[in-house]
């Protein structure tokens, strides 16, 4: 009874601390004073609001899942999650690049002309499950956008939050769960998003630094080759001609010019899944890759040079594609244990993609995926969980060295990795995305916040000289 009464005041309070540490970011003391996190010693350390320090008396290790709070990629399932110090480092970090949305909204973004465009683009086959509206209506204007954030989030995750504790039965806590989802969103979706904040603000801030060309495949094929990094193939012909097998004359024929020639189209040899993909995928499956995350520290300060040591592989997730799926983006996606290569449970995130007003129907669209309980290939019932990747030690050096070879001033780097049946190229990389998401793969959370929180100083201190100097950005 006693928690039921004091369930409405934490809800409030935890959705003032949304709205105080946003605002704060937003428009408030935060927008223009350094971001120090709580630890520095400098007198200045004040300007971290309380609301968004651990306690004192936090440490993260008092409970038995002080081992999960580093390295689990699903925290309702941790006890006290909400009471550690990594819990409120997340937060920080969460609003401040929230709030620097808004900052980043009509200024050039180094893939489109502005950040909205990219947004409204990427937003366009993605919806709040259950809702089937594509979240790229909401974002085309700022005022519509500000809407966005300020009713969907807590109602969201308010919906999230209610919506787990019928499914455990009253096992999850509604208020620790609803702090995560608002202040420390641990899910598929808001970590791309935090990703593609600090790429945004990093390219913005650094005048594009040269590694976001990377982004671009042809680009990062030529490179790629000339810097000794196992690409994906190429043919290195003019053009291809190719003719629908049931047009008539020369109704079905089209041409595609190849860049290799100065056109827009990379014509690439085939690339068939290697032995031990194979096995773990069901008859007329994609090429299905591994996602690889990597994150070089050589990006906190561009104008040094970085080292090979600077870049860390953060996480890897298996992505077996489903029958008769043209690509791997429709696949289980099955996290792989970087240390040893044993491949975990699987999910999906595909309840993230489904768009009409239709998926709003009781039982349609799931609200969120299986925590990491797929252990079969759902297409032919095939084992994964438990296999071994092959030299998954390899995979990780291999992406590590092409991180810093090609873009070590790009925080944060998505590689597809292919394990190929071709044995002059057994392991090579498809391409490369730099406002790039875990795929929902367990990574060590310290390593991973301390990053971002070192990479939101510098580039907060970047934006204050701007603001001095009356930078124009174009």
């Amino acid at each position: 009874m006693g928690q039921a009464i004091s369930l409405p005041f934490k809800i409030a309070s935890t959705t003032l601390t949304f709205y105080r540490g946003f605002f704060y970011y937003l428009c408030g003391k935060g927008r223009y004073t350094s971001y120090l996190p709580p630890s520095s010693s400098s007198s200045e350390s004040t300007t971290i609001p309380s609301y968004l320090q651990a306690p004192s008396t936090a440490t993260g290790n008092d409970n038995d899942d002080a081992e999960n709070i580093t390295i689990s990629s699903s925290s309702w399932t941790i006890s006290n999650f909400s009471k550690s110090p990594l819990f409120y480092q997340h937060a920080r970090v969460h609003l401040y690049s929230l709030a620097s949305a808004f900052y980043l909204y009509n200024k050039p973004h180094y893939r489109k002309l502005s950040y909205k465009q990219d947004i409204v683009d990427n937003f366009a086959n993605v919806a709040i499950p259950g809702t089937g509206l594509p979240l790229s209506l909401f974002v085309w204007n700022k005022p519509l956008a500000l809407g966005l954030v300020c009713t969907a989030s807590p109602i969201c995750s308010f919906i999230a939050s209610i919506h787990l504790w019928l499914k455990t039965r009253g096992k999850s806590s509604i208020s620790n769960e609803y702090a995560i989802r608002l202040l420390a969103p641990d899910d598929w979706f808001s970590y791309w998003r935090l990703n593609c904040r600090v790429a945004g603000m990093h390219a913005l801030l650094n005048d594009i630094p040269a590694g976001y060309e990377m982004e671009n495949k042809w680009t990062f094929l030529e490179e790629g080759s000339k810097c000794d990094v196992p690409v994906s193939p190429y043919l290195d012909c003019p053009a291809i001609v190719v003719k629908h097998r049931n047009e008539e004359g020369g109704l079905g024929i089209h041409f595609y010019r190849n860049a290799t020639d100065g056109g827009d189209w990379i014509i690439q040899e085939r690339i068939l899944n290697g032995d031990w993909v194979t096995q773990h995928l069901p008859q007329n499956a994609p090429l299905s890759t591994f996602r690889v995350i990597t994150q070089s520290r050589g990006a906190l300060d561009v104008s040094k040079k970085c080292a090979v040591e600077d870049v860390t592989a953060l996480s890897c997730v298996f992505r077996a594609g489903r029958m008769g799926a043209l690509t791997d983006h429709d696949s289980i996606l099955f996290d792989v244990d970087v240390k040893t290569g044993k491949v975990l449970g699987g999910t999906t995130n595909a309840h993230w993609y489904r768009l009409g007003l239709h998926e709003v129907l009781p039982g349609r669209c799931p609200w969120r995926s299986s925590d990491h309980d797929i252990t079969h290939h759902p297409d032919g019932d095939i084992p994964v969980s438990g296999s071994v990747v092959p030299n998954i030690r390899e995979m990780l050096h291999l992406v590590e060295t092409s991180h810093w070879k090609l873009c070590p001033d790009v925080p944060l780097v998505g590689w597809d990795v292919v394990l190929s049946a071709d044995e002059k190229l057994p392991v090579c990389l498809l391409e490369v995305n730099l406002s790039c998401n875990f795929f929902r793969g367990s990574f060590d959370r310290k390593v991973y916040l301390d990053f971002l929180e070192d990479m939101v100083g510098r580039l907060q201190e970047m934006r204050l000289m701007a603001d001095r100097d009356g930078k124009k950005f174009k």
